[in-house]
């Protein structure tokens, strides 16, 4: 033990230096609480859904509760109950066990409800495809008003399709009748 602490005494504490600040991302960060609030006239809530995905996707969607994002900052927040939510994040081909999971899911969220599904599974399938144990696309069991490409799309891209959906505004089509 006195060896390692020998050895932090020695090279002391190694990190970076913090970043500049940076005024206009605070103005950028106002300019979008303004509009959240123009839009809903409140904090959009969030449920996130995964509905059979690697948690790639899930990864960095929590990254956008970090510091450097601060999503809550922007007065968007994730909520536990579909009933409190505005939007539905939803990641991962729908497996046929959380079809019905997230069918309901999508009926508790009160209207107008807005999806967003995250990642190649959410969008198209991803490598999974449509399969015996999966439905494919998030669009084959909900409709879906914006998709955000990528595996898994960085954090940026991720609150980029979030604030796409919310200009938006619009409900999604309709949801097609479930195939067995």
């Amino acid at each position: 033990m006195w060896k390692i602490l020998r050895q932090i005494a020695r090279t002391g504490t190694r990190s970076e230096a913090p970043p500049d600040y940076d005024d206009a991302l605070r103005v950028e960060a106002e300019r979008i609480q303004r509009e959240l609030l123009s839009i809903l006239g409140r904090a959009l809530a969030i449920r996130q859904v995964d509905a059979g995905s690697c948690n790639g996707c899930e990864l960095e969607i929590n990254a956008l509760d970090n510091p450097y994002y601060n999503l809550e900052g922007l007065g968007i927040r994730f909520v536990a109950s579909p009933r409190h939510a505005d939007l539905l994040l939803v990641t991962g081909p729908v497996s046929r066990n959380m079809e019905l999971a997230l069918l309901r899911t999508h009926d508790a969220t009160p209207a107008p409800k807005l999806v967003v599904a995250v990642g190649d599974c959410g969008c198209d399938g991803g490598i999974f495809g449509a399969s015996y144990a999966t439905r494919g696309a998030v669009s084959s069991v909900l409709g879906v008003d914006v998709a955000v490409p990528g595996c898994p799309p960085p954090p940026i891209d991720i609150l980029r399709g979030i604030l796409t959906a919310v200009r938006r505004g619009r409900p999604a089509a309709p949801a097609p009748s479930p195939a067995d």
